[in-house]
This record gives C-alpha cells, sequence and structure tokens, in this order.
C-alpha cells in the first residue's frame, strides 16, 4: 500500500509556463513539468489540471513522449510507470496510463496500451491495444528471486571494489 502520508502533502507543479482559466477551472502547464506529492513524482512535457470538481477532487492529466511516474510503497518498494499519457485523479487515488503503457513493481513488469492503477489498493488493470496486427496483447514480466538475488549480490560486489 502506498503511503497515507504521501497523500495528505500539498501538491506541487513546477514548469516553464503557466496557462489559467479562471472560468473553467483548469491550467496547462508546458514545458519540463514536474509534478511532487511526498514521494510521487511525474515528469511530462505538459500538464493538464482540471479543478471543475473543486479543491482535493483535481484531475493530473500528464502528456509526454513518454511522461513517467514514480512512487515508493509503504515498505519502501519502488512503483515506476511510463505512457504517453498519465491521469492521476487525486479524490480516486488511481494512475491511468494510457498510450505505450508500462508499470513497474517489485519483481513484475506490465506492458500494454491502457492500465489503471490503484494506488491504495495496488490492483491494476491493462488492456492491450490494436497493434499493426489487430491483436493488442498485454506483457507481463516476473522476474524470480533468484535472478532477483544473483543481480543484488553482484551489485554489492562492484560497490565493495570501488570504496
Amino acid at each position: 500500500m502506498l503511503s497515507e502520508a504521501d497523500f495528505s502533502k500539498p501538491i506541487k507543479v513546477d514548469a516553464k509556463s503557466q496557462f489559467v482559466d479562471g472560468k473553467n477551472k483548469t491550467s496547462l502547464f508546458k514545458d519540463d513539468v514536474l509534478i511532487t506529492q511526498g514521494s510521487l513524482i511525474i515528469n511530462a512535457d505538459e500538464v493538464e489540471v482540471i479543478a471543475s470538481e473543486g479543491e482535493g477532487k483535481e484531475v493530473f492529466v500528464a502528456r509526454g513522449n513518454p511522461a513517467s511516474y514514480s512512487q515508493q510503497l509503504e515498505d519502501g518498494t519502488p512503483v515506476s510507470a511510463k505512457a504517453n499519457e498519465i491521469r492521476y485523479e487525486v479524490v480516486n487515488r488511481t494512475i491511468s496510463l494510457n498510450g505505450k503503457a508500462e508499470l513497474k513493481q517489485d519483481t513484475s513488469m506490465v506492458q500494454g496500451d491502457s492500465i489503471t492503477f490503484d494506488m491504495i489498493t495496488e490492483q491494476l488493470l491493462a488492456i492491450g491495444g490494436d497493434d499493426d496486427n489487430g491483436e493488442g496483447r498485454v506483457t507481463t514480466v516476473f522476474t524470480p528471486e533468484t535472478i532477483r538475488k544473483s543481480t543484488s549480490k553482484d551489485d554489492d560486489d562492484d560497490n565493495e571494489g570501488n570504496q
């Protein structure tokens, strides 16, 4: 589960330019956009913020080639993702990835055209899109524990020689 502490922190959006439409309660951030909220980080080329539902119910739509998301679970395990579009719905605490979507969590990676990740329950739904053959697929890769341990050991050995 993701840390509740992240969700109680303010959401900061940093960009090179910002356009605000006060009447429609939307903002558009462009050029090297960075969203942070605790350990949550989203990088994108542009981000649209839709605040028409009120404070605490904003929707952040990040677009990039690709846009990226990362966050730490309560146990310290990282979750990361990338897609052409990442939609963060604050009130639902969900991340929706669309277009060349990829999500990595602990020892597994899921790829598809769209992935929806519930940040509280850590449940995800992946859907394959239409590829050139008309047969969109979802791919999941699981890394066995033995490979993970040997990779970690190799990393530790390399670090010892550098001290």
